[in-house]
């Protein structure tokens, strides 16, 4: 029946050859993408209908403009001056119209509700700002001023090598001033977040949870109109299903196939598979504010439990490379010659019986019920950690929690052992360190190893500090051995992008950090 009714409310959308209509597995949190840091959100946002100043460009490997056509930054690394466009128009819609075109006073705006706390705009996020507070941009952004109707200056308190790619991380998206004023008005500032307004090549119309989300082509867009007149997210958890109705023309894009699918997919005339190698790592987090895990024999001991090959060829069957550590290993900074754990049951009983748990303990395994590119077989997964924590007497029960709880529970440092992945957004080495093992980012929820080391702090701030790659990648040499040491992550593995679409889809590209752009898409 719900198939069924799924097929009927996708039907009106794919009557003309200029609608696309894309299966993603998952419902975004909100639209509001400050508030968030799931790349579901990120797709369903920022993606699709939200521009920043900069963007990177992953074929090119460097930033690229946006709504910034150029911009310079200063002798001492400490000011960044940006030029805006001027023919940049906020989507008109039957909740908004625009007086004017995007200006300096909205690049202001979206900044100054992260940063300052005493911003009005700053207590509305429920969810507060976990990219920008995990990022330390309050301490790290000194002042931001308006130079003029169209220019901008960011004056830094401390040079930061990454601080121009972090720009064109979702979080960075530029939101309309005057729609915030509009809604601050008329006492709705929530609907930021339920009804969004970008300036990006799609326009939002409606969402229904767990079932779609509806965009139309923006004729206005600085970039030139999308080629598609609507673009349809199709909210399908089951891989299986979005893989049927691929085939079946109910989708022309399916995202975050099983392994299995993709070689199916290759075998079927009307499909085609898109794929690269995804700057991504797949772990289980171990929460080592959470007794006995806080204990580095027991978090050493998990990791030598645990059989990756078996996992690797069981979850992923061919389709990632296992992971060492926390980089994929195309990473600049990437240190080969830190070993990952072996499969070592008889030492992780040795380390157990050191730690004083000679009998083991009991503990859970929090996996979301659906697959993504990161996790293909949560079930799976999560058995057969279970089953290797049980040779060495550690007793795990697995909670399967709804994806949207699941990472809001998991930012409250509720979970014990926690299967997750990470994206990083912009090729930058410390796009993993900042968000996954800084201190401030313990605040923010997004260190999910919940683990702060003033040492391992100290090396990922002057990371930043540095502008040379060699000089950088020798801390961060330092701060691997430190994660490796200290066991905070269960490394799992380093993924393959791929995306499946049928044959007259022309345009699309798969993106190594999971951002999609359907702007250039044509059927």
């Amino acid at each position: 029946m719900r198939l069924a009714s799924l097929v009927l409310l996708l039907a009106p959308a794919l009557a003309s050859a200029a609608n696309l209509s894309v299966c993603t597995e998952a419902s975004p949190d909100g639209f509001d993408v400050v508030q968030f840091n799931s790349l579901t959100t990120t797709n369903a946002s920022a993606d699709v209908l939200m521009n920043r100043l900069v963007e990177f460009d992953p074929a090119q490997g460097k930033v690229v403009p946006s709504l910034a056509r150029q911009w310079t930054i200063s002798a001492d690394g400490l000011s960044y001056d940006f030029q805006l466009r001027e023919d940049v128009k906020f989507h008109r819609t039957d909740y908004f119209t625009p007086s004017r075109p995007l200006d300096a006073d909205d690049v202001l705006f979206s900044f100054q509700r992260m940063l300052d706390p005493a911003n009005p705009w700053h207590k509305v996020a429920q969810n507060g700002f976990p990219h920008a507070q995990s990022l330390q941009l309050p301490s790290l952004i000194k002042r931001l001023e308006k130079l003029d109707g169209h220019q901008v200056r960011f004056t830094l308190n401390h040079p930061d090598a990454t601080f121009l790619a972090m720009l064109s991380m979702g979080f960075a998206s530029i939101y309309s001033a005057e729609y915030a004023e509009q809604l601050m008005k008329a006492g709705t500032p929530e609907k930021l977040n339920s009804q969004p307004i970008g300036s990006g090549p799609f326009i939002f119309k409606r969402f229904q949870k767990d079932a779609a989300i509806r965009y139309a082509a923006n004729p206005e867009y600085f970039g030139g109109k999308p080629s598609v007149d609507n673009l349809l997210f199709a909210i399908t958890p089951d891989a299986n299903v979005r893989l049927q109705r691929l085939k079946h023309g109910e989708c022309q894009i399916a995202l975050s196939p099983k392994p299995l699918d993709v070689e199916a997919a290759r075998q079927d005339p009307t499909l085609k598979v898109e794929q690269t190698p995804a700057f991504m790592t797949a772990f289980v987090a171990l929460n080592s504010q959470h007794p006995p895990l806080d204990n580095t024999k027991v978090r050493q001991a998990i990791n030598l439990a645990f059989d990756r090959q078996t996992y690797l060829k069981s979850v992923f069957e061919g389709s990632a490379s296992a992971a060492e550590g926390i980089y994929p290993p195309n990473t600049w900074s990437f240190a080969k010659d830190l070993p990952g754990y072996p499969y070592d049951p008889a030492k992780a009983k040795a380390l157990l019986a050191e730690a004083g748990l000679p009998d083991g303990f009991k503990t859970t395994i929090w996996a979301r019920p659906s697959g993504s590119l990161l996790n293909p077989n949560p079930s799976l997964g999560a058995q057969l950690l279970q089953a290797d924590l049980a040779k060495v007497g550690i007793q795990a029960e697995i909670r399967v929690i709804e994806w949207g709880e699941l990472i809001r529970r998991a930012k409250n440092g509720e979970h014990d052992l926690l299967f997750m992945g990470w994206a990083g957004d912009n090729g930058d080495p410390d796009n993993f360190l900042t968000p996954q093992f800084s201190c401030a980012s313990v605040k923010s929820g997004l260190n999910f190893a919940r683990y702060c080391d003033p040492r391992l702090d100290s090396l990922i701030s002057q990371g930043k500090t540095l502008s040379e790659q060699d000089k950088r990648s020798a801390l961060y040499r330092d701060a691997q051995q430190i994660i490796r040491d200290q066991a905070l992550w269960l490394p799992l593995a380093h993924p393959t992008a791929s995306v499946l679409l049928r044959k007259e889809v022309q345009g699309y590209q798969v993106n190594p950090f999971g951002r999609q752009d359907f702007s250039g898409v044509r059927l």
